[in-house]
């Protein structure tokens, strides 16, 4: 088991990290930039050290000054949440070389699953279903760009190979606008990744956002964690996720389950990784593997009873994975909210003083936040500041509980998006369940 780890990250799934060390009994390291020094984690664990300036660039994202508080601090280990340099295999490589653990997968398996046409290659070799498309990257040759958009049917969508959160892809409706949108999407590309190559795939119309749970051992052994809907998204950010999908047949649940953890045996897959699918008329279709922890595990963890982060550490540190797969079953649905610090109407960011904070409770209730009373919150960093969760029997009992719970969580001294969570959680079409992609951006829009 591992004696001390360094937890490089920030806010709450960095004190869910630190909660995680501590049932096992694990050293804890706080790394933080000043911005953060009133952060509840910082405040709790063993020890603190400081890593730069508020900008995340100097700070967060600062592998030598990460590495070396690992050395200062004597860590064995350093997990990186999510976000910030949790999927960089470079920072992966350099902690495992400068003789530290990493606690996610190996370097190599993060390059081959960041790049989403390797990722997309290596799926189809193991069985699982992708989106029609190009098969590679585009190369300089217009006309065969013209010719596989025609094979693939408009709409296509153009996508960059190392993109991320919603950035580097592009709709192509029509033909004439194809060679232009190629060209801009690749500049893109070029600027917020390092990398131009950007690929084709058929743009599905009416789909939903579903991903799959696994977590593996490194040996060649994966267990299945159920899947998530998360399809209510602004501008391709997850608002709103759930456990397990609602609406999809069991037989076509199974059948994917199945290919994700036949790919992730194939690839001897090493600690939490989510397999994201769009999901259209009863088919799946793979788009990406995230391969650390998600925002929204809390939904899996509760319809499982799974730890997946205290899991995560166990496996780091060379424990078999504590569970076979017929001990895993799904109990219930759950449902996750994400609060932001931003305006309910104008989506604008509102850091400042938190006067007061009061968190909900109540039978299937959690809530996962670094927020209390005074606490300053920065403007530097992403404006998620809780994770309301709700947990039932079934469906309808869980969004009854999330009204609830939404009705009692009090934040003051700061904007959040609660009072737009209150409006979701009662909207029909929601409650209804089987809502695609869309839906969110055209009730927003209306």
């Amino acid at each position: 088991m591992l004696r001390k780890v360094l937890i490089a990250n920030r806010g709450e799934i960095a004190l869910r990290v630190l909660r995680a060390c501590k049932e096992l009994g694990i050293g804890t390291v706080a790394a933080h930039s000043t911005a953060d020094t009133g952060l509840m984690h910082v405040r709790l664990a063993d020890e603190c050290v400081c890593i730069g300036p508020p900008s995340p660039t100097d700070s967060y994202l600062n592998i030598p000054a990460i590495i070396s508080a690992m050395e200062v601090c004597d860590a064995d280990a350093v997990h990186p949440g999510y976000g910030f340099l949790s999927e960089n295999a470079d920072f992966a490589e350099q902690v495992e070389n400068s003789g530290f653990v990493f606690i996610g997968p190996d370097a190599e398996t993060i390059r081959l699953m960041g790049d989403k046409v390797s990722a997309i290659r290596a799926m189809k070799e193991a069985g699982i279903p992708t989106v029609p498309g190009s098969n590679g990257p585009l190369d300089d040759d217009q006309q065969r760009s013209l010719e596989l958009a025609r094979q693939i049917g408009y709409p296509v969508l153009i996508k960059a190979a190392a993109g991320g959160g919603g950035r580097g892809m592009r709709v192509v409706n029509h033909e004439k606008s194809l060679l232009q949108s190629i060209y801009v999407t690749r500049t893109e590309a070029k600027s917020f990744f390092g990398s131009d190559a950007v690929y084709l795939e058929k743009y599905l119309e009416n789909p939903r956002h579903v991903e799959v749970q696994v977590i593996g051992d490194g040996k060649g052994n994966a267990l299945y964690l159920g899947d998530r809907d998360c399809s209510l998204q602004r501008r391709h950010q997850k608002v709103i996720e759930e456990a397990p999908a609602p609406g999809i047949p069991e037989a076509v649940r199974q059948e994917v389950a199945e290919a994700c953890i036949n790919a992730c045996q194939r690839m001897r897959y090493r600690g939490a990784g989510t397999l994201e699918f769009l999901y259209q008329d009863e088919r799946f279709y793979f788009i990406e593997m995230n391969t650390r922890v998600q925002v929204e595990h809390p939904v899996t963890e509760m319809v499982t009873g799974f730890d997946i982060v205290r899991e995560q550490l166990r496996i780091a540190g060379g424990a078999p994975l504590s569970a076979s797969q017929d001990e895993i079953s799904i109990t219930g649905h759950s449902i996750e909210c994400r609060i932001n610090a931003e305006d309910p109407v104008s989506f604008l960011p509102s850091p400042g003083q938190v006067t007061l904070f009061h968190s909900p409770g109540g039978p299937g209730v959690r809530v996962d936040s670094h927020l209390y009373g005074g606490y300053m919150v920065p403007p530097y960093y992403d404006s998620l500041i809780a994770k309301l969760v709700t947990h039932a029997s079934d469906r309808e009992q869980a969004l009854i509980r999330m009204k609830i719970a939404l009705e009692e969580l009090l934040i003051e001294g700061i904007k959040s998006n609660a009072p737009l969570m209150r409006e979701l959680v009662t909207d029909p079409t929601i409650r209804q369940g089987g809502y695609n992609i869309h839906y969110l951006e055209g009730k927003l829009n209306r």
